[in-house]
């Protein structure tokens, strides 16, 4: 029987479940994206899940890494609450293993995605760095001294519910004022189609920013909804580099560069930390999920991370 070479990662979004096989050198050799049913309920969003796997695991396959939203209790392998996918206390690893029988781990989404970044992206020749993940909502992962900070819980990096407007809009957590519910994708299309503006995804928001007064007034509430917030966490972490990264980072600078400012602005006795665009993409937790994967099967790094 020939050795495991591959590891299948699955990356449970809000939006979209994202799914590869990669090869020992960290290429993808085969991929695949579908809706995920959040609207059908829990056991629909896990059956998804446990298909997309089972889809692309091969006679090859080491391990299975998944990465998800939420409260994630990692080391049981466990999403205790999602609250946009209708997940409390599931045994995400666990369904997944039932159907592949291999090893299969679990891990936030955004720390995956700041492993990632970590080891494949802009975070290797720093020692303390924040990567913001801008998607459906909005997470960090945060590294202090080289290592991935989890919390006491493994809740740390809920960087979108850092308020930022005491009264503001509301954010599905329960709270107001909180950045998700202005910087993140999701918010951004809500609030854009409050004001009969039409649109599937912040990228469409994103696009009408030079002929759309509501989309720039929106698009600039959000990155200043970001800044603010990202002045805090400097202040308290001091972080080397911040790093965005999700669906909405795809900006570029029309992300980044309102961000700068308002960072710079609210650190009247500091210089602020750089701030970059993910060279990761979008797929920066899919690649995260995969070096758990790969960890558990005994491989600790990627050569390359092509996806």
């Amino acid at each position: 029987m020939s050795r495991p070479t591959d590891v299948v990662a699955v990356d449970l979004g809000g939006t979209t479940i994202k799914a590869a096989r990669f090869d020992a050198q960290g290429v993808a050799e085969e991929t695949l994206r579908l809706a995920t049913p959040s609207s059908e309920g829990p056991e629909a969003v896990v059956a998804a899940v446990v298909r997309a796997a089972a889809d692309l695991v091969s006679p090859s396959t080491a391990a299975v890494g998944l990465c998800a939203p939420g409260l994630i209790d990692a080391a049981a392998g466990v999403v205790r609450f999602a609250a946009n996918l209708g997940l409390r206390e599931t045994p995400l690893a666990a369904a997944v293993a039932d159907r592949v029988r291999l090893p299969v781990t679990l891990e936030h989404d955004v720390r995956a995605a700041c492993l990632a970044e970590q080891r494949l992206g802009l975070g290797g020749d720093v020692r303390d760095l924040l990567v913001v993940v801008l998607g459906t909502g909005v997470a960090a992962g945060i590294v202090c001294n080289g290592q991935l900070v989890g919390g006491a819980q493994g809740f740390a990096g809920e960087f979108g519910h850092i308020p930022v407007h005491a009264g503001g809009e509301p954010c599905t957590c329960g709270q107001h004022g909180c950045v998700e519910a202005y910087a993140s994708g999701g918010a951004l299309v809500r609030r854009y189609r409050r004001t009969g503006g039409i649109a599937n995804n912040a990228a469409d928001v994103a696009a009408r920013r030079d002929t759309d007064p509501e989309a720039a007034r929106l698009w600039a509430e959000g990155a200043d909804a970001l800044g603010r917030a990202l002045v805090t966490t400097t202040v308290l972490l001091d972080p080397q580099r911040i790093v965005l990264a999700g669906g909405m980072a795809a900006a570029g600078d029309a992300l980044a560069e309102p961000v700068r400012h308002t960072l710079q602005n609210g650190l009247a006795w500091r210089s602020a930390p750089a701030v970059d665009i993910s060279p990761l993409g979008a797929d920066a937790g899919l690649l995260g999920a995969a070096l758990r994967a790969a960890e558990a099967a005994g491989a600790r790094v990627f050569l390359r991370s092509t996806c």
